[in-house]
């Protein structure tokens, strides 16, 4: 699988854009800013978005979607529990085609992954398990966790999803939803928060 990172907008959202290589279709992970941006990169390497896949609905991760499916009629999964969260933090009604819960396999444009509920960030968070690699959106970060103090975070349910990604015994790569990325067995070794602290 084949990743593209890309940093947008005034957070610095991680967009990402994976594919197989000899498929044309391609997933765009949590494109908050800049459409044609991300439609660039994907057009530059012969790409077609077949879905668009959000760990959860916070402006800073949806803001280009409506753009995106103008341009490309993709599809679009988002926990339907995001929709608890006020328009103020969603850039107004979130806009999607289909919803992912907890323990749901899906393939895509050639890829198959596997949905975790971390709710603590949102109240639908997700983290996208590709095999080798996670995307934890504001679930997990490099060195740190999610904001809990917003409408629709919760502490507690913070912590029962750090120490879910905790328990996990195999490494990934993690890909964060801002920053850097990591591994899962750097972060539980180095990050405070996997150790039951927020």
């Amino acid at each position: 699988m084949e990743i593209i990172r890309l940093p947008l907008g005034d957070y610095q959202t991680n967009t990402y854009i994976l594919y197989q290589k000899g498929c044309e279709n391609c997933l765009v992970i949590d494109p908050g800013y800049e459409a044609d941006e991300i439609l660039r990169h994907v057009q530059s390497h012969g790409l077609k978005v077949e879905a668009i896949l959000l760990t959860h609905g916070h402006f800073d991760h949806v803001g280009a979607v409506k753009a995106m499916v103008c341009k490309t009629n993709c599809l679009v999964y988002i926990n339907q529990e995001e929709e608890a969260m006020p328009h103020m933090l969603t850039a107004g009604n979130l806009y999607y085609t289909d919803t992912y819960h907890e323990g749901d396999t899906l393939t895509l444009a050639g890829m198959t992954f596997t949905v975790l509920s971390t709710p603590g960030h949102t109240p639908g968070s997700v983290c996208l398990d590709f095999g080798e690699d996670m995307f934890t959106g504001d679930t997990l970060f490099a060195g740190s966790c999610g904001r809990t103090d917003l409408p629709g975070g919760d502490g507690s349910r913070m912590l029962k999803s750090l120490q879910r990604l905790s328990d996990i015994t195999k490494d990934y790569a993690i890909h964060p939803g801002h920053g850097g990325e990591s591994t899962l067995f750097y972060e539980k070794k180095h990050n405070p928060y996997l150790g039951g602290v927020l």
